[in-house]
């Protein structure tokens, strides 16, 4: 069964992908993520504002009665070679996988200045990253900037950071652009080399006895794909097979996979799944795919990649209207809710 695969120019041994997680955020989890069979590795992203807090309360703390005691600075002469900071650890991490590791390490960035996309970008490349994954996670809540306005700036990030390095440039997306099928073809114009589709929102929640608000992780699960896998099938005949695209979100099997392979995906992202039943779980994953390929009489993955796109389905429109009338006509009752015929 050949299961290669190709994706933003790196051929990887299958389509199934270890997707940003904190297991892939340290050498030794990285190396077992790798060892467990994942065709390549996203590394967490490298977010700017941990970088700005950092150097801000690294200064304070410096500084501190300075105004009292000008003398005191002279006691930390060497305090930049000494102190790690957050990107000396990101950037340390990635060159000790990019070393160790015999797939691909991709990098992941999330800035919020444009100086911080272009910089960070360079110094993950010169790190040895083999591609870099640009992470646009942001909500559209500022009322003064419409959507023209926040499709330029993702726009403008996209064409700085393929300037400012020469290794592959994928951009990982969130569904909710108002005109998904125009943005993700501008995002491809604008110099990326593919798509991740797509960034999963955190949502808080709200402590009725404290009455603060709590940050709750909660995993996927495999109904969260349908989002991702209705879009890809809509992009990849639009896109063409010369973009990468990436599933991500819901994966968390062998059909999984299939289903993402089917709908014009190049590979299929995992990090939910991973984090629920171990590294190791990425060997099931693959045994599931084989023996649906085998059971099907597939040869590669090639063969079954964008079976089910809007180009090839037999009723596109499934694809592409949302289906609400046949959807709720679809659903039926339980028995006990079923009304009884009246007696005679």
């Amino acid at each position: 069964m050949d299961l290669t695969t190709r994706y933003l120019g790196l051929d990887l041994r299958t389509p199934i992908v270890a997707s940003a997680s904190p297991l892939n955020g340290h050498v030794d989890s990285a190396l077992q993520v790798e060892a467990a069979g994942a065709a390549a590795i996203v590394m967490p992203s490298l977010f700017e504002e941990e970088i700005v807090h950092e150097e801000v309360e690294l200064t304070r703390a410096l500084e501190a009665g300075s105004e009292h005691f000008a003398e005191a600075l002279d006691y930390f002469p060497d305090v930049d070679d000494a102190y790690m900071t957050t990107t000396d650890r990101y950037l340390a991490t990635l060159e000790s996988l990019a070393a160790r590791c015999e797939v691909p390490v991709i990098a992941s960035l999330n800035a919020t200045s444009p100086g911080g996309w272009t910089w960070h970008a360079s110094l993950l490349e010169r790190a040895g990253a083999a591609a870099l994954e640009l992470n646009l996670y942001h909500l559209a809540a500022d009322p003064t900037l419409d959507a023209t306005a926040m499709e330029h700036r993702d726009l403008q990030i996209v064409e700085a950071v393929r300037t400012a390095v020469s290794i592959p440039v994928a951009v990982k997306l969130s569904p909710h652009y108002s005109a998904m099928a125009n943005f993700a073809a501008r995002v491809v114009d604008a110099g990326a080399d593919g798509l991740v589709l797509f960034n999963r929102f955190y949502q808080p929640d709200l402590d009725l006895e404290s009455l603060e608000v709590v940050n709750r992780v909660e995993l996927s699960h495999p109904g969260e794909m349908r989002l991702p896998l209705r879009w890809m099938a809509i992009l990849r005949p639009q896109l063409g097979p010369d973009v990468s695209l990436a599933l991500t979100t819901g994966v968390h099997s062998g059909t999984d996979v299939v289903k993402a392979l089917m709908s014009g995906a190049d590979v299929a992202m995992l990090t939910s799944a991973l984090l629920r039943n171990g590294a190791s779980h990425l060997r099931t994953v693959e045994s599931q795919l084989v023996a649906w390929l085998e059971d099907h009489e597939y040869e590669s993955t090639d063969q079954l990649r964008g079976s089910a796109t809007t180009a090839t389905s037999g009723d596109a429109a499934a694809f592409e209207r949302t289906n609400y009338v046949q959807v709720l006509h679809s659903w039926a009752a339980p028995h006990h809710l079923t009304p009884s015929s009246p007696s005679s």
